[in-house]
This record gives structure tokens, C-alpha cells and sequence, in this order.
């Protein structure tokens, strides 16, 4: 007999394994089912995902590089005066003022002898991947660590070069933001043992990485306890919904259709869904289990989402329906709760400047404490899908209890999405858009 290798005879055990194991059985899609009075008249994920991702967002992209670069400002989307986004200033000199328990400036050495310098930016959202850095593509924070490395100290640079690593500086942010999301004010920071640094040479690097897309508004020294997201007490995003690409003053566009073709949502190709999930799987498949009506309501009034994301406000809840991506170590306890200072919904209007015309907008504004990832994103989509179905006003917080992230819907475009700013002091209702 003759002996077979010990590598061989695995592998043919391996083999003989394979064709005798039976195939895993398919996976089963399973739908949520909800069972109040609006039921049929709810959008599934397919129909909301088609709602919203098919108006005109270029206008809101447009309005969002004008704000970055300074060109328009937020406040006149209400038409009056507003809690200014530059003003955010004012809200963090707790941070700048010296902490008096620290070792005083002459006597320090080591890691105490560091410098940290904060920096206050804006970026439009659709021109990066993302905040957070990753090989390969252009994202925020990629392009802020690289245009910081001259500041690097030398045994820093040094060890860097030692490696073959790139001679990069390394940042901490208040939020990182998906791609496509703006922000107007985000802020982050860096420390250095270098003394011969000046702010204003921070600024200029900034500027220069990528003119028109990233500003830098401000550069501060700050003491060595500041932590742009641990020291953050809130943050606040503000979501733009255009309605359809229509002029307000033409009496006949105003005339939107009733209802949406459900035949059109299943035979109409829709591409990848993403963000949509049913606790871990994603959606490809609805025409088996989910009730459908030959039609449903295509339009919702923006009172009826005010009145449902008011029903947040001052609330430590749990958000991990309204989540998506966590890990499996966030998605229970306290990691997903949030309280929300103020939620609320406001009609507005867009100028276009191009063609002389102003177009409806819905604003949405909301201030937390945090917020979980794409969690403001999914609650936009799932207000806007409960105002159309006609739910209650506590639909919002029933959806809270569910057991099924399938019960929210899926994330809104992030092209609506923007940071607004993040506050270092106690949060002031005086100063929000939307009263």
C-alpha cells in the first residue's frame, strides 16, 4: 500500500467533505409587518428609497458649496436673522481659556510640553468619500493629516520615515460624516512639540489642499485637555428636502400626483439599496411577503414631520432601529442611546440664483447630545414615510420599541445631510433655525 502524503490525504479529505455536505439552505428575506391602521398605505423600502433619491439634489449640492465657501449663509433659507454658523466661536472659549489645575507653562517637559491647536473647518460633502481616512480614496480626513505633516515634529517624522510611512500628521474629529454629508463647522485637532508654529500658517496649508471644497475657518491653540468629541456637549445637523424641481410661483406645477404605481416600484430597476437591513441581511427581494395596494399617497404635508420629530424632543431614548452598520457591541445599552435638546420640521424656500427662481424645500433640524451612525439620515426617511401614510403622531416613538431594524426606513441620500456645528457649552434653543 502506498502511503499518501499527509498534505495530499487532507486535502482529499477536504474534497470528500465538500461533495458530500448538502448545500446551505437559501436565505429567507424576511419583511417587517406593520399592523397599524396605515399599513397599506405605507411605503416599503423599494418605494421610499425611489421617493427620495429621485429629486432634484443638485440644487441642495449647489446651495452647500456656496455656504462652504462662504457665498450664502444657512440663516437665509428662513428669511430672517438666525443664529449665525460663523458665530459658533462664541460657544467654545470655555475651551480656549487656560486650565488652572494644569502645570504651568514653564515647568512643563515630556508630553505636557506638547502644543494642541484647534481647528474649525467646512467641506462640501459631495466632493469626499467620507471624513474618515481610507487607502485609496479622497476623503477629509486624508487630505487634512497630509497637509498638516510639515507641522510634524522632527523624532515623530523621523520614526515616520523609518518605516517608509508617509510623513502625515494625526487628527481627532468631533464627528466623523459619511460621504456626501456637508458640514459648515466640524472640528478637529492635532498636537505637536513643535514651539515655531503659527496659526495662521495651519490656515494657509488647509486652504491649499483643496481650494473651494475645504476651509479652514479658524485656528486655535487650546489646552492639552481639550478633545474635540469627548469635550463636544451637542451636535447639530440640518437635513434640506427638495420637493420636485418646480418654480413656487407657478401656481399649475404645484400640482403633484396622488398616488405611486406600485408595478412601476417592483418591475422599475432601483439598483442597490444601501444601508437597508433586516437585522444583519440586506433587502433584494419583495414581491413574496409584503402586502401591496395598487396605489399609495406620493405626497406628505411637512407639518405632520414636524409633529412627529417633535415628539423626541427632551427624551433619552434608545435610537438603535434608527442605526445602521454598528457593531454588534453598540447596538444594545447605553452606546445607542441619545438625547435630542430639539427636533423639529419647517417649510422654506431656495433661491437659485442661475435661473432667477426659488424653489420649496422642507428643512429639518435636529440637536443631540450624539448621534448614532446614519441614525439622522434614517429618521428623516422614516418621518417622511409615516407623515405620508397618514401615522400617529407618536409613530416615531412606537418604532423606538420595534424589534427589527426593517421597521425604519431605509437612510435618506446623505446629499440633504449637513453638519451644522458642534457645541462646546450648554445647548441654547435662542439659537436654532426652526422654532
Amino acid at each position: 500500500m502506498i502511503k499518501q502524503p499527509a498534505a495530499a490525504a487532507a486535502g482529499l479529505r477536504l474534497r470528500n467533505l465538500m461533495e458530500n455536505s448538502a448545500p446551505p439552505p437559501p436565505k429567507g428575506y424576511i419583511h417587517y409587518q406593520h399592523n397599524d391602521a396605515c399599513s397599506l398605505s405605507r411605503w416599503n423600502a423599494k418605494e421610499s428609497y425611489q421617493f427620495m433619491y429621485e429629486k432634484p439634489w443638485q440644487k441642495v449640492n449647489d446651495f452647500y458649496l456656496d455656504v462652504v465657501n462662504g457665498r450664502r449663509s444657512v440663516s437665509e433659507l428662513f428669511e430672517r436673522e438666525t443664529y449665525a454658523v460663523h458665530d459658533g466661536a462664541e460657544t467654545i472659549e470655555d475651551c480656549d481659556k487656560p486650565d488652572l489645575m494644569s502645570v504651568r507653562a514653564k515647568d512643563r517637559s515630556g508630553r505636557w510640553a506638547r502644543v494642541t491647536f484647534k481647528i474649525r473647518l467646512s467641506y462640501h460633502g459631495s466632493s469626499f468619500d467620507g471624513w474618515q481616512k481610507q487607502p485609496g480614496l479622497n476623503t477629509v480626513q486624508g487630505l487634512i493629516e497630509k497637509s498638516l505633516g510639515k507641522f510634524v515634529d522632527e523624532d515623530k517624522a523621523q520614526m515616520l520615515k523609518e518605516k517608509k510611512l508617509p510623513v502625515d500628521c494625526c487628527v481627532t474629529v468631533a464627528g466623523r460624516t459619511d460621504k456626501g454629508v456637508t458640514a459648515l463647522e466640524q472640528f478637529c485637532s492635532f498636537y505637536t512639540w513643535r514651539k515655531d508654529i503659527k496659526t495662521v500658517d495651519i490656515e494657509d496649508a488647509i486652504n491649499g489642499v483643496a481650494p473651494g471644497k475645504i476651509r479652514a475657518i479658524s485656528v486655535s491653540q487650546v489646552t492639552r485637555d481639550f478633545h474635540p468629541n469627548f469635550s463636544a456637549k451637542w451636535r447639530r445637523y440640518l437635513y434640506i428636502f427638495p420637493f420636485d424641481d418646480e418654480n413656487v410661483d407657478d401656481e399649475a406645477s404645484q400640482c403633484e400626483k396622488n398616488v405611486l404605481d406600485s408595478d412601476v416600484c417592483h418591475d422599475g430597476r432601483y439598483g442597490e439599496l444601501p444601508g437597508v437591513e433586516n437585522c444583519g441581511n440586506e433587502i433584494d427581494d419583495y414581491e413574496q411577503t409584503e402586502t401591496q395596494t395598487g396605489h399609495k399617497p406620493l405626497s406628505f404635508d411637512v407639518s405632520c414631520v414636524n409633529r412627529l420629530l417633535h415628539h423626541l424632543e427632551g427624551k433619552l431614548l434608545s435610537f438603535r432601529m434608527f442605526a445602521r452598520d454598528t457593531k454588534a457591541s453598540r447596538n444594545i445599552g447605553p452606546p445607542t442611546e441619545c438625547f435630542i435638546f430639539h427636533s423639529r420640521a419647517s417649510e422654506a424656500y431656495i433661491r437659485c440664483p442661475k435661473e432667477g427662481t426659488r424653489s420649496k424645500i422642507m428643512c429639518i433640524e435636529l440637536v443631540a447630545n450624539r448621534f448614532l451612525r446614519k441614525m439622522v439620515r434614517v429618521l428623516v426617511a422614516t418621518a417622511i414615510r409615516e407623515a405620508a401614510a397618514g401615522a400617529d403622531e407618536d409613530a416615531l416613538l412606537k418604532l423606538i420599541d420595534a424589534t427589527c431594524r426593517r421597521a425604519t426606513a431605509p437612510p435618506a441620500p446623505p446629499d440633504g445631510l449637513c453638519l451644522v456645528d458642534v457645541g462646546y457649552a450648554e445647548f441654547d434653543r435662542k439659537n436654532c433655525f426652526i422654532h
